[in-house]
């Protein structure tokens, strides 16, 4: 990977996190926040593929543990995002994208995310974690964060194009 990709894809989580501990969060009435960090990841996976979907994950999980206000055990996120990473970088980079195709990935990655981030909370015996809490809070961050995707997906596809386009598997 370039060196001028990587910043591009740590500059890019670093402005989701700022954009959704500090822009986002007071803009939402409800708890769950549109989730920046993971669809930028869901982003980088798809273009980029395991590896830089998983580092991707990482670097964007340790980021959003370690800003303020966090309130859970460090590196909740990392584990939660580098799994997202990973399994978003598994879909077929070959097939032509789609809003649909790019849809259903970010439902699936916020559905994956959310639920290990929420379970490890679970797990963890933090306070404020309940059981009846996981599914509504699971359910609205997916939606939320699909239709931020529709809008951040093919734009850091774009730019991650622009960039150094990834490398073509060829079978």
């Amino acid at each position: 990977m370039d060196g001028r990709r990587v910043a591009l894809v740590v500059a890019l989580l670093v402005v989701g996190v700022v954009a959704q501990t500090s822009v986002l969060a007071p803009l939402v009435p409800t708890a769950v926040v549109p989730d920046v960090v993971l669809v930028l990841v869901v982003a980088v996976g798809l273009c980029g593929g395991t590896t830089e979907g998983a580092w991707a994950g990482f670097t964007g999980g340790l980021l959003l543990d370690a800003a303020p206000p966090s309130d859970h055990v460090l590196g909740q996120w990392a584990l939660s995002l580098t799994v997202v990473g990973y399994l978003a970088g598994t879909v077929d980079r070959g097939s032509r994208p789609s809003w649909l195709s790019d849809s259903l990935t970010v439902a699936a990655a916020a559905f994956v995310g959310t639920s290990i981030f929420a379970l490890s909370s679970l797990a963890l015996g933090e306070p404020g974690a309940h059981l009846a809490m996981v599914l509504p809070v699971v359910a609205l961050a997916v939606v939320y964060d699909v239709v931020l995707g529709l809008a951040l997906v093919p734009g850091v596809r774009a730019l991650l194009g622009r960039v150094e386009p990834a490398p073509q598997v060829r079978w």
